[in-house]
């Protein structure tokens, strides 16, 4: 009995641990994670010169460049592109995870992106979209 108790105790004490310090998603850095994806699959078009930039004025060079989002449209605000904390309502997700007009898919022309690029992308964002 005494035994049973005591491995209880250690499961007990395991298991705080563990709820304690995490062991759900690591954070997903810009630098490192998010930033190569855009430069292999978006920088071709959206970077000053592109196509995608000539179009819509998105960037995706840096972080800043594409937290600015597309440029202005007949007199309104940048188009927001990245909602930090909300993945489900970017525009870059909605657009890479082709839920817009199949027409507009991103990266246009080209192969979807992989499901473990698209799910970095959703995690940073929802992750809050930080410059990391």
């Amino acid at each position: 009995m005494k035994k049973a108790i005591k491995a209880l105790s250690l499961i007990s004490l395991v298991g705080t641990v563990v709820s304690v310090t995490g062991c759900g998603e690591s954070t997903v850095s810009f630098q490192d994670d998010v930033r190569p994806i855009l430069a292999t699959n978006c920088s071709e078009c959206h970077q000053e010169g592109g196509s995608g930039f000539e179009a819509s004025g998105l960037s995706v060079v840096s972080y800043e460049a594409l937290m600015a989002g597309t440029k202005p449209q007949d007199g309104e605000q940048r188009g927001q592109i990245i909602i930090p904390g909300d993945p489900t309502s970017s525009t870059l997700m909605v657009l890479v995870e082709g839920r817009a007009d199949p027409s507009i898919r991103m990266p246009h022309g080209k192969e979807p992106l992989k499901p473990k690029d698209i799910d970095v992308l959703r995690t940073w964002i929802a992750q809050g979209a930080e410059n990391n």
